[in-house]
C-alpha cells in the first residue's frame, strides 16, 4: 500500500491527460519490419516514441503536470531532477509555458542532454551521482526558490501523461486491425510503464503488459519478488542512462505490482542489438535505455512467434560516439537477429 499522502492516478486521469496535450505531443508511429517479422515468427510493432518532442516520451507526463499548475505555482517556476529526457520534456514544456525552469541533471549525462535541455532555456545543475543525491538537491532549490517540484515518475500528473502512450497503442492497433498479444516497456522508476496499464485498460484492458530493466538495475525485478520497493547497490554502470533509477517509485511501484505481468532485464550487449536492429530495420535512432524493450523481444525474452507484440522504443538522445559504439559492436560478419 501506499502512504495516504500518495496520490495513484486512474484511467480518467490519462483520458484527461490525452485531452491536455492534445495537439501539442505527437502521436507517434507503429513501425513494423517485414524482415524483422519473419525472423521471429510473428508481429513486433514498435511505438516509435523517439519521434515525441524532446525525442522522448517524457515531453507527455512533463507538459501535463506544468499546464496543470496554477498561475501563482507557474511564476514561481518549476524545478525537476532528471538523467536527461525527463530533463529535456520538463524544459520544453516550461518553454512552451512561459514558466522558468531549472533543472538538476548528472555531470556525466549524455552531452546531448545537457545541451538541448539549456537550448529549450532551462538553467542546468549538475552533480555528481555516485556521491550526492539529486532528491536532495532538488528539492533543496525548490524550498530555496519556492518553484513546484517536477518529478520525473512518482507524480499522479507525470504517470497519467506517460499514459497516453497506452492509449495510442490501442487506437492505432486497432486501426490495424490487431489486438495485441503482449505489450512490453522499458522500466527505470516506472512511470511509463504504469502509465501505460492505466493507458491500456481504459480502451482495452487486459493486454499482458512487461517491463524490462538492465541486467544491474533490476530494482523493480526484485521489488516485484519480494513486495516492497528494493534499491539498486552503489557503484553499478550501464549504457542505458536513462534507467538508472535508485530504486521504483512509490505510486509506481504500488500500480506496477498490480498490473504487470513480470518485469525482464537485459544485457548492455543485447540493447546495443537493439539499436543497431532499429537502425536497419526500422531506420530510427533509439538510445540504450529507450532499446531495453526491443532487445526483450529480439533475444526471446518475449516470444514474437504466432503472435502481435509492441515494444515502446521510448527515446532517442543518443551521443553519436554512444551509437557508432553500438553499431560497431555488432558482429556484422555473423550478424543476430537478421541484421542484413
Amino acid at each position: 500500500m501506499t502512504d495516504d499522502s500518495i496520490a495513484l492516478p486512474n484511467r480518467d486521469d490519462v483520458e484527461a491527460a490525452a485531452q491536455r496535450i492534445q495537439g501539442l505531443a505527437v502521436r507517434t508511429p507503429l513501425l513494423e519490419s517485414p524482415l524483422l517479422n519473419r525472423h521471429l515468427g510473428g508481429r513486433l510493432l514498435v511505438k516509435a516514441e523517439v519521434a515525441q518532442r524532446t525525442g522522448s516520451f517524457k515531453f507527455r507526463g512533463a507538459y501535463n503536470k506544468i499546464s496543470a499548475l496554477t498561475d501563482q505555482e507557474k511564476s514561481t517556476g518549476v524545478v525537476a531532477f532528471s538523467s536527461g529526457n525527463h530533463a529535456q520534456g520538463v524544459a520544453h514544456a516550461a518553454q512552451l509555458l512561459g514558466v522558468a525552469a531549472t533543472i538538476v541533471m548528472p555531470a556525466d549525462a549524455p552531452a546531448i542532454k545537457l545541451r538541448n535541455t539549456r537550448a529549450y532555456g532551462a538553467e542546468v545543475v549538475t552533480y555528481d551521482r555516485d556521491r550526492e543525491d539529486r532528491e536532495d538537491i532538488g528539492r533543496d532549490i525548490a524550498a530555496r526558490s519556492g518553484a513546484a517540484l517536477v518529478k520525473p515518475f512518482d507524480d499522479p500528473y507525470i504517470i497519467a501523461g506517460q499514459g497516453t502512450v497506452g492509449l495510442e497503442i490501442v487506437e492505432q492497433t486497432i486501426e490495424m486491425g490487431c489486438r495485441p498479444d503482449a505489450i512490453v516497456g522499458p522500466i527505470g522508476g516506472g512511470g511509463l510503464i504504469a502509465g501505460m496499464g492505466l493507458g491500456l485498460d481504459a480502451k482495452m484492458p487486459g493486454i499482458p503488459l512487461f517491463g524490462v530493466e538492465p541486467d544491474d538495475f533490476d530494482d523493480t525485478r526484485r521489488s516485484l519478488d519480494t513486495g516492497r520497493r528494493e534499491a539498486n547497490p552503489p557503484g553499478r554502470h550501464s549504457i542505458c542512462d536513462a534507467l538508472l533509477a535508485a530504486s521504483p517509485g512509490e505510486a509506481t511501484f504500488a500500480l506496477n505490482r498490480e498490473r504487470l505481468e513480470a518485469c525482464l532485464t537485459v544485457s548492455d550487449a543485447e540493447v546495443q542489438t537493439a539499436m543497431a536492429v532499429a537502425f536497419v530495420h526500422l531506420k530510427i535512432v533509439v538510445e540504450p535505455g529507450g532499446s531495453v524493450a526491443l532487445a526483450a523481444a529480439l533475444s526471446g525474452r518475449i516470444s514474437c512467434r504466432d503472435r502481435t507484440v509492441v515494444v515502446v522504443a521510448s527515446g532517442g538522445n543518443v551521443d553519436p560516439d554512444t551509437f557508432a559504439a553500438a553499431i560497431d559492436a555488432v558482429d556484422w560478419s555473423a550478424p543476430p537477429v537478421a541484421i542484413s
